[in-house]
């Protein structure tokens, strides 16, 4: 309801385009994309220690899109983080179990939204197709 409102209100009173919605949709959706790629890469590399890079490599390649691409990574990037500290709070209390790693990953995710080189979380001896 929010958002339709929100959209509405932009037609309306500010009389955005609906080409840079358009635009905007799409880069979110190429960003979403690219989020969803740094992810089954991680996954498929299986690599320790590796996470913090694609973090950074999603974040990053999704804010090269736009600023639909950007807010796709930062909306995917925090329920990504939030979920996590929601089951965990149910599996351990309120022990802060992971909360290090989560903030580690959100500066990891902020790193790549600013533009910056994800290679520089790339551990020793990652294979180079990611």
């Amino acid at each position: 309801m929010k958002l339709s409102t929100g959209i509405i209100f932009c037609f309306l009173i500010l009389g955005v385009s609906s080409q840079r919605w358009a635009t905007f949709l799409k880069e979110a959706g190429q960003g979403a994309k690219d989020m969803w790629r740094a992810y089954s890469d991680m996954r498929e590399a299986n690599y320790k220690n590796s996470d913090k890079y694609f973090h950074a490599r999603g974040n990053r390649d999704a804010a090269e899109r736009g600023p639909g691409g950007v807010w796709a990574a930062k909306v995917i990037s925090d329920a990504r983080e939030s979920i996590p500290r929601v089951t965990d709070f149910f599996k351990h209390g309120d022990s802060g179990h992971g909360l290090e790693d989560s903030r580690a990953d959100q500066a990891a995710n902020e790193w790549g939204r600013s533009g910056k080189d994800p290679n520089h979380f790339r551990p020793a001896g990652l294979p180079d197709k990611y």
